[in-house]
């Protein structure tokens, strides 16, 4: 009788896993597609201060992304590159071309509350996390990321809720190795284009800095587009920059 309990216990906790990563591979591909372009805003609050930003964003797969600044007019033509884990920032003001140290990646990314990790690392969950799933309610999954043995990462864990009628997050809770809480994404105005549904606004809020917090708000979106190789080599943060 015990082995009967045990083999369905251990049967439940596969199919589980294999939910929990079905579910995560349907979300990376909602959030990314094959390509994907974006504009968007961010507003960053800090200590009473407010500022807007505009960028253009071009991803393709997990490994290659271009940044672009376009408001307001002191930061414009700022550019960045992402490929394979390693990031370059170009600055039209001093014409340089910086290469991203990793001793910077949890830096804050232009004074928000995303870091230069969180730029080149966008794959990073899938790849890096082994997901559990520890609570469902409704169409609402819960599910828990840890990194996987020989990941190199930042964050001890992370908690999502996603919404599997439409397979995006409704909340991300990022963790420190030691297991405090140190940040919150929330996503809300769910959009769909195309075959694929996106969270237009996003929320990023410091959990020991209530009154800072960054505003995302994706402007337009096109999926599976038509996206340039020139637009992920080097030459690229001094062509596109102008």
């Amino acid at each position: 009788m015990s082995k009967t309990i045990l083999f369905l216990f251990l049967s439940a906790s596969l199919l589980f896993s294999d939910e929990a990563h079905d579910i995560m591979n349907k979300l990376d591909e909602n959030m990314r597609g094959q390509n994907i372009y974006i504009q968007m805003s961010m507003k960053i609050v800090s200590f009473g201060h407010e500022r807007t930003m505009k960028m253009q964003s071009y991803s393709q797969g997990t490994k290659k992304s271009f940044v672009k600044v376009i408001y307001p007019p002191k930061d414009k033509g700022i550019t960045f590159l992402s490929l394979d884990n390693q990031m370059w920032q170009y600055v039209p003001r001093i014409e340089r071309i910086i290469k991203i140290p990793p001793s910077m990646m949890l830096q804050n990314w232009m004074g928000s509350n995303i870091t230069n990790d969180d730029i080149v690392k966008q794959s990073s969950v899938v790849e890096d996390y082994e997901p559990k799933i520890i609570k469902k309610e409704g169409v609402v999954v819960t599910i828990e990321l840890t990194p996987k043995e020989d990941a190199a990462v930042v964050w001890g864990k992370i908690i999502t809720n996603i919404n599997t009628s439409t397979y995006t997050s409704d909340k991300d809770i990022f963790y420190d190795e030691e297991g405090q809480e140190v940040r919150v994404f929330l996503y809300d105005k769910v959009k769909k284009f195309g075959k694929y549904h996106i969270p237009t606004y996003w929320k990023i809020q410091p959990s020991d800095k209530k009154e800072n917090y960054t505003e995302i708000i994706l402007e337009d979106v096109e999926y599976d587009m038509n996206i340039s190789e020139q637009y992920f080599q080097k030459s690229a943060l001094k062509r596109f920059s102008r």
